[in-house]
């Protein structure tokens, strides 16, 4: 019999999210069921009884799916199946991810595995606010050790008022917008965009987030005690020795603090020595006792070593910093690295940058293109198309590594996209172009995606775009010791400081406020004023390195490079949109063909009209294509004149296109003030040019008159031959026989009309 545990949190706007276990997935380790409105996900967690041999971390995986069948929508593609994860889902992952795994017990190393899939959607609510509130609550109702529960939520500020799990219709509308994941006492992740906020409202928006999120906590501990699950699984994944640790920490430390405290900048130079402290002392190590060897082997005490090293490491630079102030590179706590940036650096592409920063360097390029360049999106929930775009690589050389690159991972996916929204905002609005930003990170430590802020608004300008102001990014650091009793925030943190720290901090914005930011927290209790202190030197590094950008390119290009595609746009009545493309797209290709342009025509149902728009590195063919559009939409007026194609000749006179698909008849008695007794002797010929003159519509079929002679003069003198109105016959001469008098016809003569005959057989069938 089911015996299925059901909780309900209130929302506080008519809106709950209902968690249910014991129905469904009960072979897993925990499984629970999510709901708010029609959204349905579905979370389980499974996770090994052992680590494998020689795993010294938590091996965690976490996989968010999203079924198209939720929406009741078919996948794309000829298989008709889900395929790979698309970025949605990616980035959903991360975010559960960098909540959860820092609150596994450290020595816990066993394989984990958190599966997420939407099931059922509702076309108007995120489910990634959801997501990990069911991962949390899948572990709280299984036995697998975990220092939780968490929950995560987004706040967005929407007309002036907070609003938690916003539709999406809600966040279009905000001004800031975050998800935000928390224990119950503390902030473990930060992740989202703004647009120029100040810090104190970022601030104000964390707080609301966490009061929302401490319900959620109090909730599944709730469901946790009526599962029974308040005792966790016993587990034994480390083997030590403390007379071991002992022993490294005292031959070990003091060589680690010195080489912590020599200030170099140079991190190989730092993780060469760092590596030879370690490699001394294992080389040094005296032959296993009889009592070691019973609990352990040498390749076990070798690991131990090692780990032992590496937490004797951590301490001796997080003291040299709390204790005299003294990081890795010598550099105060608020100091940031060196920098040197040049726009223009290579030829090809329309915009480019190099910004480094210490050991860091991105090489930014930009391109421009036209809407047929546009990203389409067709995600479960997203089918929308993308003008700005920002991709991120991180390749190994880029940290001295010797392995190959094997396509884009989730660590690039996410920096992309924090990047992408950091710029974003400040992309002008109305801007003709699609606008794509690479970033490839030629050298890497520490702050990577905040070199890619600097540098993509870098090639942005030296591209021509006037963006609404320049953005740059630092990434912000801390150490503490337990309690917080004494703590240091670090300005633009190396890789080691992020390593070996307790906060990663990014913040980017222009000198009016915050655009975007990304916390993970590694700490428990982290206090709001040491948030506040690390986001007022973030600003004041953030500054810093504007008025370098502003050094570097004061503005944008005044103009776009010579080979950049100049583009123009027009609009068009929407039932104009036919006659443009014409039959089988006929028209628009031969205007393409003719000019050598670009021509792309969406339309717009909102404004009831189609924009048209123009792209080619020519200006004389731009201008000849807006010539042929243009007559294409315009009405013919009697009374103009017009440059015309003949396309036919007649007895009676030629047919000439006078504007793109409309015909007009030009009469022989239209051609010359001569009279002309064939058009052989009008001289003219299919595909001649011609200037016309529209002398009439008819307003009954829509027919156009047009004349040649019209455009000339009148010669002195020139009767008009006289014109029968239309209907009225000639008045006959005398002698003219009426048309009447017919002469009768004798019987059999020529002109009777014989009866006809119809003969049916009936063997045939009629027709």
């Amino acid at each position: 019999m089911l015996k299925p545990i059901k909780k309900t949190i209130e929302l506080g706007d008519g809106r709950t999210i209902t968690i249910e276990t014991g129905k469904l997935a009960k072979q897993a380790d925990g499984a629970v069921e999510v709901r708010m409105g029609n959204t349905m996900l579905l979370a389980t967690v499974c996770s090994a009884k052992d680590a494998n041999e020689g795993v010294d971390f938590m091996p965690l995986t976490v996989e968010y799916k999203e079924k198209y069948a939720s929406i009741g929508r078919y996948p794309g593609g000829f298989l008709k199946r889900e395929g790979r994860a698309s970025d949605y889902e990616i980035l959903t992952s991360r975010l559960v991810d960098r909540v959860l795994r820092p609150l596994f017990p450290d020595n816990y190393h066993a394989e984990t595995f958190v599966n997420i899939v939407m099931f059922s959607a509702d076309a108007n609510e995120a489910p990634d606010a959801l997501a990990g509130i069911a991962a949390s609550a899948a572990l709280a109702v299984s036995d697998i050790p975990f220092n939780g529960p968490i929950s995560e939520v987004r706040v967005a500020r929407v007309d002036g008022e907070w609003v938690i799990n916003p539709t999406f219709a809600q966040m279009e509308r905000a001004d800031i917008e975050l998800m935000v994941g928390a224990t119950y006492d503390n902030i473990m992740m930060v992740e989202g965009e703004m647009n120029e906020v100040s810090e104190a409202e970022l601030l104000e928006a964390l707080k609301v987030a966490h009061a929302e999120i401490k319900k959620h906590c109090l909730v599944q501990l709730e469901l946790m005690k009526e599962a029974g699950k308040e005792v966790k699984r016993e587990y034994n994944h480390e083997i030590n020795d403390d007379a071991l640790r002992a022993d490294v920490r005292e031959k070990c430390y003091d060589k680690a603090y010195a080489i912590a405290r020599a200030g170099n900048a140079d991190k190989h130079w730092r993780a060469e020595n760092f590596k030879s402290v370690c490699e001394e002392y294992i080389a040094n190590l005296p032959e296993m006792t009889a009592e070691q060897l019973e609990n352990y082997n040498e390749d076990q005490r070798i690991a131990m070593v090692k780990r032992y090293y590496h937490d004797v490491e951590k301490e001796a630079m997080r003291r040299c910093v709390l204790d005299e102030g003294i990081r890795l590179d010598g550099r105060s706590t608020t100091q940031i690295r060196p920098i040197w940036c040049e726009i223009d650096y290579v030829p090809g592409p329309h915009g480019s940058a190099v910004f480094t920063r210490g050991e860091t360097q991105a090489l930014v390029t930009a391109t421009l293109g036209t809407t047929l360049d546009e990203k389409i999106v067709d995600d479960v929930l997203n089918q929308s198309k993308e003008r700005f775009l920002l991709h991120y690589n991180f390749p190994p050389f880029s940290t001295g590594e010797a392995r190959p690159q094997r396509g884009v991972g989730r660590r690039e996916i996410g920096h992309g996209n924090l990047a992408h929204r950091a710029l974003k905002r400040m992309f002008p609005d109305g801007f003709p172009y699609t606008c794509r930003i690479v970033s490839d990170i030629l050298e890497s430590n520490g702050s990577s995606s905040m070199a890619t802020v600097c540098g993509g608004t870098l090639a942005l300008l030296d591209a021509g775009v006037k963006m609404k102001r320049p953005v740059a990014g630092v990434a912000m650091g801390l150490i503490s010791d337990a309690g917080n009793v004494k703590y240091a925030v670090l300005s633009d943190i190396l890789g080691d400081e992020d390593h070996l720290g307790d906060m990663d901090f990014k913040v980017t914005g222009t000198t009016d406020g915050i655009t975007a930011t990304q916390m993970d927290i590694k700490c428990d209790g982290l206090s709001y004023e040491v948030l506040e202190k690390a986001l007022e030197q973030a600003r004041q590094g953030r500054l810093h390195i504007l008025n370098i950008i502003k050094e570097t390119i004061p503005e944008a290009r005044e103009d776009y490079k010579p080979h950049v595609p100049r583009l123009v746009t027009l609009e068009i009545p929407k039932e104009m949109i036919g006659a443009v493309i014409g039959p089988q797209g006929k028209i628009i290709q031969g205007i393409q063909e003719e000019t050598g342009a670009t021509i792309s025509i969406e339309e717009d149902e909102e404004r009831g009209i189609g924009r048209v728009e123009i792209a080619s590195k020519d200006k004389e063919s731009i201008e000849s294509a807006v010539a042929k559009i243009k007559a294409i939409v315009a009405l013919p007026e009697e009374g103009e004149t017009y440059e015309g194609t003949v396309r036919s000749i007649l007895d009676f006179g030629a047919f000439i296109e006078f504007m793109p698909g409309k015909d007009g008849l030009l009469h022989i008695s239209e051609i010359s003030w001569n009279r002309l007794d064939s058009m052989e002797q009008s001289g003219l010929k299919e595909g001649d040019k011609v200037t016309v003159k529209l002398i009439e519509i008819d307003k009954k079929t829509g027919k156009y008159r047009l004349s040649m002679r019209a455009l000339t003069e009148k010669p002195e003198g020139y009767v008009e031959r006289e014109q029968r109105p239309r209907g009225e016959r000639p008045q006959r001469r005398d002698g003219d026989r009426p048309r009447g008098d017919r002469p009768q016809r004798r019987d059999g003569e020529r002109g009777e009309r014989p009866q006809r005959r119809f003969t049916h057989r009936p063997d045939e069938k009629k027709d």
